[in-house]
């Protein structure tokens, strides 16, 4: 019988709670799904093999499908980090939007910013206000493709966590569908712009990077942001 090999343990901090998790590197067998899944190019397949990993390497001590989706993107980065390369070489668009540059990104130097200007309470008028939960995994449900309106209403709803009205408190798991889109639809132009606000300033992964431009060779600096960024 072939012997087991041992596999190192390593722990992170969650962004969203400061909590200590332990994880370990993904294995050959898990990481051929991820290859697998990023071949297909079904955005699906892939978030489904980012959940399974991150489940499997936090030892099932994660909870997955209701987390903030920066959290699940900051932890598989970091088991991606320990299983691959702390260094990801990645492909970048330049500002003229025309050429392409390499850079190497460190990615144990990638973190979960926040704005210092972000806040999860939107103030409706003085009486009313709206307290935001961050997008979910399953924040995909909510999009539908080539309906950039729709997609934003209804990612709304998803966050919508509380309501409050003077001193009630209405709570996300009391509100029908009908009362939220009755809500969100009598909104004006303003208060979308403070909804927008709040997903543009949300905590996100973010990591500066200093490149060469390919043809003219000045250098040109680009802010990657969110998961995809850095693969």
């Amino acid at each position: 019988m072939l012997p087991k090999l041992d596999v190192p343990t390593y722990s992170l901090e969650v962004p969203s709670t400061d909590k200590k998790l332990k994880f370990r590197p993904f294995l050959v067998k898990e990481e051929k799904v991820l290859l697998m899944a990023l071949e297909s190019g079904d955005s699906k397949e892939i978030l489904q093999a980012m959940k399974d990993i991150i489940t499997t390497c936090t030892y099932e001590k994660f909870d997955v499908e209701n987390s903030p989706l920066f959290d699940l993107e900051y932890i598989f980065l970091k088991i991606r980090s320990k299983s691959v390369g702390e260094t990801s070489t990645i492909r970048i668009k330049c500002k003229d939007g025309k050429n392409y540059a390499q850079v190497e990104v460190p990615l144990e130097e990638v973190n979960v910013e926040v704005d210092e200007n972000h806040t999860n309470k939107i103030e409706i008028n003085k009486n009313i206000s709206v307290i935001m939960d961050y997008p979910k995994v399953d924040i995909e449900n909510s999009v539908v493709e080539g309906q950039e309106v729709v997609s934003f209403f209804n990612v709304i709803k998803q966050c919508i966590f509380q309501v409050l009205d003077g001193e009630t408190v209405h709570e996300r798991t009391d509100m029908g569908d009908k009362d939220l889109d009755e809500f969100i639809g009598s909104l004006t132009s303003t208060h979308l712009t403070l909804f927008r606000n709040f997903f543009e300033t949300m905590p996100k992964l973010k990591y500066e990077v200093k490149y060469k431009h390919p043809k003219t060779d000045k250098f040109e600096t680009k802010v990657l942001e969110g998961m995809q960024s850095f693969f």
